[in-house]
């Protein structure tokens, strides 16, 4: 098995401008920063033994080439003392100030930081084995970023442009963490999303077809080298893709809004979409985001399982689902509004500012997911 448990818990770690300009980081707005040891205790004691955690470079890349990683210190301990493997998102919408994204500067800065992120968890980690993301949904981010302007750097009709300079910077960044660590693992992070050809609006079946055959895999086929093979990508550094799919990854064309609802005939099955992307690049391929919201996080889960059920039965190399958010979160651009996504429901609390109270009506299908490892693990034993 790729991780020690088939699950694994994501702590939302964006940081970064959003929409009203105003800085998020989720990691401190969840108090992950101040109880590490206590939320990584917590996926022990129901039997996930892996996480997505944040590196966040706004923080730690201090500019001239000056690295300060004492906040990442307590998420290493915490790891160690609790036998928790961890993927370390290295790039989650936030970067340096002053930094232009556009600008020739990104990948080159980008790589140093990573080499710089490697080195480090290399000598203080202690793990035998590594695995990293480098840049957190570049396609999404992409989008919110340089076509909507709802991240920083708040621009518009810019969003391809800004795709393939991601995809410059995570190639660099990928070689860079490979120098450090030849055998780290690379987990490539982007949804997995499809749009529908509305009823009203047959014109748009080409901008459709464009979408679902093109625009959603742009991202990962440049890591791979299939789509501007210049920028150096290969299938090695695209390595294992990581598909976040959420309840709202289906939509009309046009009203991204407006999720399809589950019962809509043309939306398609997950274990279906991810047998395309097995058919696409081979390979390993984790879930590496799935949720829904209050009290459909059960249900959701027992779907999320079901259709993972499928996928191994057909052979499909899918090698873990992580549930994320794994903790309750604020809205990234209204922050005052709270959303119950996680496992864990946040609550204030006098004695330690946000308490962790676990959603009980998801643990059957927790422990329903957890015994697919055991399952897995029986038949490479056989």
């Amino acid at each position: 098995m790729l991780f020690r448990s088939f699950v694994l818990g994501g702590f939302e770690c964006a940081t970064g401008y959003n929409a009203r300009g105003e800085w998020i980081d989720q990691i401190a707005a969840t108090h992950h920063d101040q109880h590490a040891d206590a939320d990584y205790r917590r996926l022990r004691e129901v039997g996930i033994h892996a996480a997505r955690e944040a590196i966040r470079w706004p923080m730690v890349d201090l500019g001239d080439g000056r690295y300060d990683f004492s906040s990442v210190e307590p998420f290493i301990a915490a790891a160690q003392r609790h036998g928790i493997e961890v993927i370390w998102d290295l790039f989650h919408y936030g970067y340096p100030p002053g930094l232009d994204l556009f600008g020739d500067a990104l990948a080159p800065r980008f790589a140093d930081y990573c080499r710089a992120v490697a080195r480090f968890v290399r000598t203080r980690s202690g793990a035998t084995r590594h695995f990293f993301t480098p840049i957190n949904e570049p396609s999404f981010f992409a989008w919110a970023a340089a076509e909507v302007a709802r991240f920083a750097p708040h621009q518009r009709g810019r969003a391809f442009e800004l795709k393939v300079a991601l995809a410059r910077a995570a190639i660099r960044g990928i070689e860079a963490i490979r120098g450090e660590l030849p055998h780290a693992r690379i987990v490539n992070v982007d949804p997995l999303c499809h749009v529908a050809l509305p009823h009203d609006r047959p014109d748009l079946r080409e901008a459709v077809q464009h979408f679902n055959d093109r625009a959603v895999w742009e991202s990962w086929d440049m890591l791979a080298g299939r789509l501007l093979p210049e920028l150096g990508g290969s299938r090695a550094h695209l390595d294992i893709v990581g598909v976040n799919y959420y309840w709202t990854n289906q939509w009309e064309f046009g009203r991204d809004e407006c999720p399809l609802d589950d019962d809509d005939p043309r939306r398609r099955p997950l274990s279906e979409l991810i047998t395309t992307v097995h058919a696409r690049y081979g390979g390993d391929i984790l879930l590496t985001e799935t949720a829904h919201v209050d009290d459909l996080r059960p249900a959701w889960l027992s779907y999320v399982v079901e259709e993972t059920k499928r996928l191994l039965r057909q052979g499909v190399p899918l090698r873990g689902i992580c549930l994320y958010p794994i903790l309750g979160m604020p809205e990234w651009h209204a922050p005052e509004t709270w959303v119950k996504m996680g496992l864990w429901d946040l609550r204030p609390c006098a004695a330690n500012g946000l308490s962790r109270e676990i959603c009980t009506p998801m643990l059957p299908a927790l422990k329903e997911a957890l015994r697919l490892w055991e399952t897995q693990a029986e038949k490479k034993s056989a």
